[in-house]
């Protein structure tokens, strides 16, 4: 295995930024590698801990390798009750939608997305004054669900064939 190189502390800051856009060029294994780099040489950054988690959730639906647990082991390095409720519930949430993506029934992803609105839901309880983060992530999820399960009455009705009278074949009805 080959020998990592150490960032400086003091390009931290532009490091993070990098990650950042990273994540927004869809490009999330440069931006997780840039965030391992901070942590390494900051532990408890949070803004490294918060984007290498998203950066890993980015993945999620890409087979990149990553897997659910390796973001949830990142929960309990953030700082903040609220924080970690919250973003409890945008893993469980991309996890959801990795799902859908591949595929899976509508009712694995919609676990998912129910499991993540449980999340929100404590978030919500606990968040900041003006902070409706938590609610917006929740009725996201909610549409999502809504889309992936109509209800009874969305639902097409099967309808019976109509038959008609004159049937010129010559194959007698029974």
């Amino acid at each position: 295995m080959l020998e990592l190189k150490s960032i400086s502390r003091t390009a931290v800051k532009s490091a993070l930024e990098k990650a950042v856009t990273y994540r927004l060029l869809n490009e999330p294994r440069e931006a997780e590698s840039i965030c391992r780099d901070v942590i390494l040489v900051e532990p408890g950054n949070q803004e490294g801990i918060v984007t290498l988690l998203l950066a890993l959730t980015d993945q999620f639906a890409e087979g990149f390798g990553v897997h659910l647990d390796d973001a949830r082991l990142l929960l309990p390095k953030i700082e903040g009750e609220y924080e970690r409720a919250y973003y409890d519930g945008v893993i469980l949430e991309r996890w959801g939608k990795a799902q859908a993506a591949r595929e899976s029934p509508d009712n694995v992803s919609c676990d998912w997305l129910r499991m993540a609105m449980s999340c929100y839901d404590k978030a919500e309880t606990i968040r900041p004054p003006g902070n409706d983060e938590a609610i917006l992530r929740w009725n996201a999820c909610a549409r999502m669900i809504e889309r992936a399960e109509p209800s009874e009455t969305d639902r097409p009705r099967p309808t019976q064939p109509q038959l008609s009278d004159d049937l010129d074949d010559e194959v007698p009805l029974l």
